[in-house]
């Protein structure tokens, strides 16, 4: 089965261009992000730890418990708690 080399370079400039809008949307969400960041530096909020708590929030509770157990158990072994 051969394929029309017509259709596939507009396939082809199909898929690059719906890249490239969403690269040009991911770019404005990262400065979105960054805004909000700089408002919550700005209120006085601590941004690694809002970071931090918002990939935790990611994990499910066992994985996020056991991740905490492990962490605690680390700082334990290392004097620092």
């Amino acid at each position: 089965m051969d394929a029309n080399p017509d259709s596939a370079a507009q396939q082809l400039k199909q898929l690059i261009e719906r890249l490239e809008r969403l690269e040009e949307e991911k770019r404005g969400i990262a400065d979105d992000i960054k805004e909000v960041k700089s408002e919550a530096k700005a209120l006085g909020y601590d941004v690694k730890t809002i970071t931090a708590i918002i990939a935790m929030r990611k994990l499910s509770p066992d994985v996020r418990q056991e991740a905490e157990a492990i962490l605690d158990t680390y700082k334990t072994a290392l004097g620092i708690v």
